[in-house]
Parts: C-alpha cells; structure tokens; sequence
C-alpha cells in the first residue's frame, strides 16, 4: 500500500528504516504510469515504506529536496537520503535499488 503524505507529516513519516517517496502531480504523464508499478511494488515488498506526495499540494518538501522534474523518487533509510530517481522506473529497476537497502 502506498499511503499520501504531506509537508507536514514527510519527516514523521520517513525517519525510520527504508522509504520510498514518490513525487508526482496529477498532471504528470509519466506519473501516471510510474504509480500503478510503485502500488504492485509495495504489495510485494513488506520490508520498505512506500509514500506519495502530491508536489502541487505540498511544494515545501520537494524544494527542500532540490526536486526540480517528476516523477523523482527518493529513497530514504534511517533519515538519510541514499537514493535520487528521476523519471519512470521499471519494477525490477525499483526493486533491485531497494533490495540493496533491505536488512
């Protein structure tokens, strides 16, 4: 399951283990086909923490992150950024990155 999360809640909800964050907006084409591949990803995947956040609704985050184009995904463990990827990822793309940052 890949929950929301807003400027608010990014840093609760992204400070323990490992996080993928998905930034995205509804106008984005490739968002839209990056999402349904991070959904089956977190079916699979107990290990890691899968999040959304709309850059639109909450542009606070993405600036801080220097995130300029989307969809970026960034991948957390243990509040530290170990990982920047921009554009569409494939799902064996994704899974390999996060299985070097499984325990």
């Amino acid at each position: 399951m890949v929950d929301e999360v807003t400027d608010k809640e990014f840093a609760e909800e992204t400070k323990d283990g490992v996080v993928l964050v998905d930034f995205w907006a509804t106008w984005c084409g490739p968002c839209r086909m990056q999402s349904p591949v991070i959904e089956e990803l977190s079916e699979e995947d107990d290990s890691v923490k899968f999040l959304k956040m709309d850059v639109d609704a909450n542009p606070n985050t993405p600036k801080d992150f220097g995130i300029m184009a989307i969809p970026t995904l960034l991948v957390k463990k243990n509040d530290e950024v170990v990982e920047t990827l921009t554009g569409f990822h494939s799902k064996a793309q994704l899974a390999k990155i996060l299985d070097g940052y499984s325990d």
